[in-house]
């Protein structure tokens, strides 16, 4: 599974506490990450994730080209919907390139906690927290 991870400034807290929940799972996957998030991710839980550029430098549409050409199997965006992203356009070019390409994507911590524990599951990783 090629996962990529991405999470505004008020959601990088959530991306580590979700990716420490499914640390085992994510760990038989190959991660991309936007900057940030990802230097987040192998410091503070030493997952193994290929750091692209921040979001707001091209990260967002780095990660679309890969999903393009068929490199990427799934995005969990968490976005926050609360604060203005100057790299909007990049953003929405993104998830519409998801739905374009039918690739699974989560923008909030519900649907990436569905979608994990699916996928966990189907690896034989779950990790019987409450949803």
């Amino acid at each position: 599974m090629n996962l990529a991870l991405i999470a505004h400034d008020a959601k990088k807290n959530d991306m580590l506490q979700l990716a420490a929940e499914f640390r085992p799972y994510l760990q038989t996957c190959t991660l991309m990450a936007t900057g940030t998030t990802g230097g987040r991710l192998q410091r503070e839980l030493g997952l193994e994730v290929e750091c692209l550029l921040s979001g707001p430098l091209g990260g967002d549409l780095q990660i679309g080209a890969r999903l393009a050409i068929g490199q990427v199997d799934a995005v969990i965006f968490l976005r926050d919907p609360m604060t203005s992203q100057p790299h909007e356009p990049d953003i929405n070019a993104l998830v519409r390139a998801c739905d374009v390409h039918n690739v699974a994507c989560a923008t909030n911590v519900a649907g990436a906690r569905l979608m994990l524990t699916g996928w966990a599951d189907l690896a034989g990783l779950v990790t019987h927290q409450a949803i």
